[in-house]
């Protein structure tokens, strides 16, 4: 399907260094979608992280890695307007469950110290 420029989504990726650029996608691009195209369109001024693999970008939404299958229309992004992103280079993701697992701990942990 072919997106009009007020269907896109912007998004603007920032890096660990602070660094920003902004891309245009549609609402069926993926995570790994948007990882291959900003490897294969990286900004210049972006040279010095630069990094040898799209395989390594990850994309962080809300305090979330994205997973590579999950597009932009299934994170109800509005088109028309810029959505703020991170992108860093990271080899592995969590495991889904680990962080709310984390969470509950925490939970359960502050829970034990109110009822002193």
């Amino acid at each position: 399907m072919t997106y009009t420029a007020s269907e896109k989504i912007s998004l603007r990726l920032i890096l660990v260094s602070g660094k920003t650029q902004e891309f245009d996608f549609s609402p069926d691009d993926s995570a790994s979608d948007i990882a291959k195209h900003v490897y294969e369109n990286w900004p210049m001024n972006w040279d010095e992280e630069q990094v040898t693999s799209p395989d390594i970008l990850r994309l962080i939404f809300q305090g979330r890695f994205l997973h590579g299958n999950v597009t932009l229309g299934a994170l109800k992004l509005p088109p028309g307007r810029t959505t703020v992103m991170h992108l860093v280079a990271r080899e592995t993701l969590p495991e889904p469950n680990s962080q709310g697992q984390r969470n509950r701990d925490k939970t359960t942990e502050s829970s034990c110290c109110l009822l002193l």
